[in-house]
């Protein structure tokens, strides 16, 4: 049975070395073409077409950004220009409405001196009439005071 046991280790041994993990035979070489040439076709099929769409993505969103910097530039150097033409507008306006006010006050001024005036002048020309209706009134009870006081010696006298 020892011989059994020993024939049986020498037939494992040999069975090892003949095939062993780092046999150098045709295996080898084979497996590491078929490697290279799974790497090359993978290569041109699958990875260049999508590394060619990923630089065409990264190419459009470079594009984009840049797009859209300026874009962001030109929209902010546009709301300053009419952020300054609109204060400039309102400062006009107000300017406007501050002379305007001006001229209605002068208007107004103006209008009530000529009222004034005209008040005055009506004033003037009443107490001239005034005057003139207080002679005429004098002036006729003068002539009736002296017809009366003529009537009162008449008959005083006359009697």
């Amino acid at each position: 049975m020892i011989n059994i046991l020993y024939l049986m280790s020498v037939e494992a041994s040999s069975l090892e070395v003949e095939g062993g993990l780092f046999d150098f035979n045709a295996t080898l070489p084979l497996m590491a073409l078929q490697f290279l040439a799974l790497t090359v076709i993978l290569n041109f099929v699958f990875y260049k077409p999508i590394s060619n769409v990923l630089d065409e993505r990264d190419e459009y969103i470079r594009n984009s950004l840049t797009t859209a910097s300026a874009s962001l530039l030109r929209a902010n150097e546009l709301t300053k220009k009419y952020e300054q033409e609109l204060a400039e507008s309102r400062k006009k306006a107000q300017d406007t409405i501050k002379k305007s006010q001006q001229e209605a006050q002068q208007i107004v001024s103006v209008k009530i001196k000529e009222a004034q005036l005209d008040a005055e002048k009506l004033v003037a020309e009443a107490y001239d009439q005034l005057n003139i209706q207080k002679e005429q009134a004098l002036k006729t009870l003068e002539t009736q005071v002296d017809n009366l006081s003529d009537q009162i010696k008449l008959k005083l006298l006359g009697n």
